[in-house]
């Protein structure tokens, strides 16, 4: 159990994502039922260019200005800098940025992260880290790492309110084992509230990422939050937890289901093919409460009319599956290993192809 300010976390957990200071089309009240969420994810940089960790400040604080009384974690910004490509260059000082939203460059400092962090409130702040591509050579990468740690220790140094606001620092070092556990290492010593394990889900291949994790997570502390950032897939999350993890993040429920595209016990569905056009069941009996009411082919046709109700009740829908899916681990950890195992088959049918696998457009 997370125990932070604004409650308990039950982990192994997953936190939907809100970028901006919302779960796209949902309200606080539908991420708590039917969803089950006991924490979300915001985004620093993005808070910060828009509306203003200040503003925010002056509204009572994110929690309030978005009416979410549970925990939330910012990241940090520093995944922006990977994500920007060419608008974004890393420097000792900071990173810089050629903001999407208003146009204008701005310099993201390790010192500034943390005041926007603790500004906004937040239950856990990410430290600044530099997310560098797949594949980069060793030199850039130790010297990438070497920075991240440099960061990290400004952002402890720039703390004023610890007591109400958590520090994660974030494990780098690439694809490269010596490099990834060595920074595992580095960072223990420094003792924080908890560590992420980042620099993944960057394109690499699914055995490199596990294979990372490997390497970290048995280094980082057992009684502090292993946070696997930007994963994934639900055999990606059973395989990590299998390893150590804690907590994850990821847009894919959320993003896919504004595709028109589910996550379902029987494997995943396209709710646009033809073959549902004139299907009168529910997307599965188990499904969360809103979407029993309605039958595929509804839903589909909402879908094909491009109604604005169609990607609020898909976000519903898989948010809430990976909520049972966070809720099936937590029951196969407290039966045993054997049970955790069956789980990992069901994973591998949940994680499969999209039906019709080959439409053009699926993910």
């Amino acid at each position: 159990m997370l125990s932070l300010p604004h409650g308990e976390v039950r982990t192994p957990a997953f936190m939907p994502v809100g970028t901006a200071g919302v779960v796209k089309g949902l309200t606080p009240d539908e991420l708590k039922d039917p969803v089950g969420a006991d924490m979300i994810l915001s985004n620093t940089f993005h808070l910060w260019v828009r509306p203003g960790h200040e503003l925010v400040e002056r509204l009572g604080g994110l929690h309030k200005m978005m009416a979410w009384d549970r925990p939330i974690l910012t990241d940090s910004g520093g995944f922006q800098a990977f994500s920007f490509k060419s608008k974004a260059k890393a420097k000792e000082e900071g990173v810089r940025f050629l903001s999407p939203i208003d146009r204008e460059w701005r310099m993201l400092t390790p010192e500034l992260a943390v005041e926007i962090q603790e500004t906004l409130g937040v239950d856990v702040a990410m430290a600044l880290d530099e997310c560098i591509e797949w594949p980069a050579d060793r030199r850039r990468v130790k010297a990438s790492t070497a920075r991240t740690t440099r960061w990290l220790k400004r952002c402890l140094a720039a703390r004023k309110h610890s007591d109400r606001t958590a520090l994660f620092g974030i494990v780098q070092g690439g694809f490269y084992p010596d490099l990834r556990e060595a920074h595992a290492r580095e960072l223990v010593d420094l003792d924080l509230d908890g560590y992420a394990i980042g620099g993944l889900s960057v394109g690499e291949p699914r055995d490199k990422l596990l294979a990372m994790v490997d390497v970290a997570a048995p280094v980082l502390p057992s009684d502090r939050v292993r946070y696997l950032m930007g994963v994934g897939y639900p055999i990606d999350i059973v395989d990590a937890v299998m390893r150590g993890v804690d907590l994850f993040d990821c847009v894919l429920p959320s993003r896919t289901a504004r595709f028109g595209y589910l996550f379902t016990d029987a494997g995943r569905m396209a709710i646009k093919h033809a073959r549902f056009k004139e299907d009168p069941r529910p997307i599965e009996p188990e499904t969360c409460y809103p979407l029993r009411h309605f039958s595929r082919a509804y839903l589909r046709h909402l879908f094909k009319s491009n109604d604005v109700l169609a990607p609020r009740l898909f976000t519903l829908h898989n948010l809430a599956f990976y909520q049972r899916l966070m809720q099936k681990i937590r029951d196969a950890i407290d039966q045993g290993p054997d049970a955790l195992a069956a789980l990992r088959e069901d994973a591998v049918r949940w994680s499969g192809p999209w039906q019709d696998p080959g439409e053009v457009g699926a993910p």
